[in-house]
């Protein structure tokens, strides 16, 4: 994922040449911007427990709840460092990784080995003071992180799947850690989703990548083929998300934000397939204006319907 905009014109050269190496040195800058704390707002999902069990009133819940949001912000980023390191090579021959701190020598890979270990240390630490069962879980984010970075990036449907787990042990890591039950359907819808979203970034990497120099998480795609699964991921998720607010013991009044959910995977589709930007999925639904107002209005409904529901 780009952590640097550059400007479009610059972009589209997508030389395969690597930004001039540098002594790499421990530049507190460049390490904050190797952590991508923009991603952190992929743990938000920590809450859902919370939201969906409706015990919004309960403030020791809301302090365990931030307590595993940033133990898994640690533990992402810890990940995330051990991954540029692993993919430097690569991410120097990409035309936007190569900007990450590490691919452009302002970090050290040493400094970002010792980082990743140290906030790993955090996250456990954290997660096991919540209680074990959050920390079994970050556990095993951790472990599939690794797994991941390691391995199963490189391996065909392996790593969009992989992907998508995470997501629910986000899930299930929240609602353990504040005691709830997180209904069965909405994890199903979480990891659709993120399947929904990592499947498109493959198909935005290649579609952008250069022939020559793809990367080994892209070999065995084709466009055609992730057209169809992505599209297979959008109906699969709106169906779940359907099925959940109408058999289900939440409010009836929540099947009113079916279309908002179809609404922002249907403007995200349009985005990826006009626009090329699903390779950086993070970034548009941050900077979408359509997409921020279609969560921001689901958000809202959601919060409205459930909070007039006894917690579950």
């Amino acid at each position: 994922m780009a952590e640097d905009s550059r400007p479009a014109a610059a972009l589209s050269r997508c030389s395969a040449a690597a930004p001039a190496r540098v002594e790499p040195r421990a530049s507190l800058p460049a390490l904050l911007r190797a952590l991508r704390p923009l991603q952190w707002t992929k743990n938000l999902l920590l809450f859902a427990g919370i939201v969906f069990s409706a015990t919004f009133d309960d403030l020791s819940r809301w302090e365990q709840a931030l307590a595993i949001f940033a133990a898994f912000c640690a533990a992402s980023s810890a990940a995330y460092l051990v991954n540029d390191v692993q993919d430097v090579e690569l991410d120097r021959r990409h035309p936007l990784k190569r900007f990450r701190p590490i691919a452009a020598g302002a970090l050290s890979p040493r400094v970002a080995v010792a980082g990743a270990a140290a906030l790993a240390l955090v996250a456990l630490g954290i997660a096991f003071a919540v209680n074990p069962g959050s920390g079994a879980l970050l556990a095993g984010f951790l472990f599939l992180q690794l797994a991941y970075s390691a391995v199963l990036k490189r391996l065909l449907f392996a790593g969009v799947l992989a992907i998508a787990a995470l997501f629910v042990i986000r899930a299930s890591a929240g609602a353990v850690a504040v005691g709830v039950r997180l209904s069965p359907w909405l994890v199903a819808c979480t990891g659709l989703v993120a399947l929904f979203l990592a499947l498109a970034k493959r198909r935005g990497e290649l579609a952008a990548a250069d022939a020559e120099a793809l990367r080994p998480a892209l070999r065995g795609y084709t466009v055609s083929l992730l057209d169809q699964l992505v599209a297979l991921a959008a109906g699969a998720t709106i169906s779940t998300y359907t099925v959940y607010t109408v058999v289900t013991d939440v409010p009836g009044a929540l099947v009113l934000t079916v279309p908002l959910v179809a609404c922002g995977l249907l403007r995200y589709l349009y985005l990826v397939h006009r626009r090329a930007v699903a390779e950086e999925p993070e970034r548009v639904l941050l900077t979408d204006g359509p997409i921020l107002a279609t969560v921001a209005a689901w958000v809202v409904m959601v919060v409205v319907v459930l909070s007039g529901s006894p917690p579950r």
